[in-house]
């Protein structure tokens, strides 16, 4: 049974599919790649054990025509934004931003895992994101925490952050508490109530991704 509107039908048997419809029908058919990105370059981060659960939930949802790729903020060194490098510095700098530039550049949406460092995002991730704009605008971003209050407060920082880069951030996040979701606050052990809002983030991050697609 086709999804098509009666007045699509119609118009497409009275004139042909016109290079409109034929554009939004491939956007809507293509692979959507969706981006986990752990925001972490911390020495011994928990970001690394959270981005592992969050991709495994996220490949066994076998959502159908969805891939998900991992990326490590960690493996990318990239320079302070504005700040002078020295020359033997700067080809290797360079290669880094465009690395990641391109990496962004490639996903439909992402899903950011954010630790909260002093009720904000932390500044390794905030530096990264402000080398981005046009490769991530009109698309759509799901957030997962970690901290005291789950990153709560992190995210707050990333939704105002976010929206200046034109991403949509969708309602429902992934929040993991250092008392009850960590051994001794650094061991990761996830209740499973955490599946509950995993779910629902996926859900919301997938229809949103879906809808920006055609605007592009």
């Amino acid at each position: 049974m086709t999804n098509k509107s009666v007045f699509t039908r119609m118009s497409e048997a009275l004139f042909g599919k016109n290079e409109q419809t034929t554009k939004i029908e491939e956007k809507r058919n293509k692979i959507m790649k969706i981006g986990i990105i752990s925001g972490s370059v911390r020495v011994g981060r928990n970001s690394a054990a959270v981005t592992e659960w969050i991709h495994e939930f996220a490949v066994n949802r076998n959502d159908e025509g969805v891939e998900y790729e991992m990326v490590a903020l960690a493996d990318y060194d990239l320079p302070l934004l504005g700040a002078e490098l020295s020359e033997d510095r700067q080809a290797s700098a360079g290669a880094a931003i465009q690395a990641w530039s391109e990496k962004m550049a490639s996903f439909d949406g992402y899903v950011f895992i954010t630790p909260e460092y002093n009720h904000a995002v932390g500044g390794a991730l905030k530096n990264a994101l402000d080398f981005l704009k046009v490769e991530v605008a009109n698309k759509t971003a799901a957030l997962v925490g970690y901290g005291s209050l789950g990153g709560a407060r992190a995210h707050e920082n990333m939704r105002v952050i976010l929206g200046e880069l034109s991403v949509a951030s969708v309602r429902t996040t992934t929040n993991f508490s250092l008392i009850t979701d960590f051994e001794n606050m650094s061991i990761f052990k996830p209740n499973d109530y955490n599946k509950v809002n995993a779910q629902g983030m996926f859900d919301d991050l997938l229809l949103w991704t879906k809808a920006l697609n055609t605007i592009r």
